[in-house]
């Protein structure tokens, strides 16, 4: 199955006998607040028109817990992400499309939670709202209560030692842009760098100017490049966990599985015992 979705296609998917449940998550990373200024609001964005039939998901409260030692955006209580997927209307037997203000990274959030606690059928809408041709809403939904029940999977999680093993023994990406990776800036977390071992993959080579993944090819071959080809092992880290859900949804488009380390540097860094470098290269 393949883990993205075109606008024109699921514009048919929604005429059809079986209609994903549409999960709406636009959330974006924002250094608003630290200037005084207000933080990016997603709830209101939705408010403000949204595919029709679509639910509000809340990433800060429904895809993550409470920030803390093990990171800004660490993993939900899997009951209460139940008790939410369950409210916006997701069960086992029926698709699932998610999507965002464009940028990718909150839905490949969800869609990575989702699949990793069993949901079948999980994809993101490639491109986000910006390609959806649609009429938008302002109606908010009721949607009858969804049967999904989470499991998490026994793989495809990396906490920080894993990760740092993954460094040593297969290929572990960074998602950040080049110059956090480098430590040359740290607009958040304690100390700039990267895991020793690590190899900088910004996210942002993943997509197209307008937000939509690259061809699987040619995904294939910049991963191949980096080390992570088919038969190696891959994890994924960035500074939360949100952009690196977007890698491994590259991936996985490339046909490539890889695992995701949640906690991601503001986990890593916060720990002054952990080695830290710096510079373009891994080591």
């Amino acid at each position: 199955m393949n883990a993205i979705i075109i606008a024109t296609e699921l514009a048919h998917d929604l005429t059809g006998a079986n209609p994903p449940v549409l999960l709406d998550v636009r959330w974006q990373l924002s250094l608003a607040r630290a200037a005084g200024e207000p933080a990016f609001d997603g709830r209101a964005e939705y408010a403000a028109g949204h595919l029709p039939g679509a639910v509000f998901v809340d990433l800060d409260r429904e895809l993550a817990s409470a920030p803390g030692e093990r990171g800004r955006h660490p993993l939900p209580d899997i009951a209460e992400f139940g008790a939410a997927m369950r409210r916006a209307g997701v069960s086992s037997g029926r698709p699932v499309v998610v999507y965002d203000g464009g940028q990718g990274w909150a839905a490949a959030r969800a869609w990575w939670l989702l699949r990793w606690t069993g949901h079948p059928d999980v994809r993101v809408l490639d491109g986000g709202l910006p390609a959806w041709e649609g009429p938008l809403s302002t109606d908010v939904p009721t949607p009858a209560p969804g049967d999904f029940e989470p499991v998490p999977a026994a793989g495809g999680l990396l906490d920080a030692d894993a990760a740092a093993a993954l460094a040593r023994s297969g290929v572990l990406l960074d998602a950040r842009a080049a110059e956090r990776y480098q430590g040359d800036v740290e607009p958040i977390d304690r100390v700039g760098g990267h895991i020793p071992g690590a190899v900088s993959a910004p996210t942002t080579e993943n997509v197209t100017a307008d937000g939509r993944f690259l061809p699987a090819d040619e995904l294939r071959a910049r991963f191949k490049d980096l080390g992570a080809s088919e038969g190696a092992e891959v994890g994924v880290y960035c500074g939360s966990g949100v952009s690196a859900a977007h890698e491994v949804l590259a991936l996985a488009v490339a046909g490539i599985p890889a695992a995701l380390y949640v906690g991601s540097w503001s986990e890593w860094s916060s720990d002054p015992s952990r080695p830290v470098a710096t510079g373009a290269e891994p080591e």
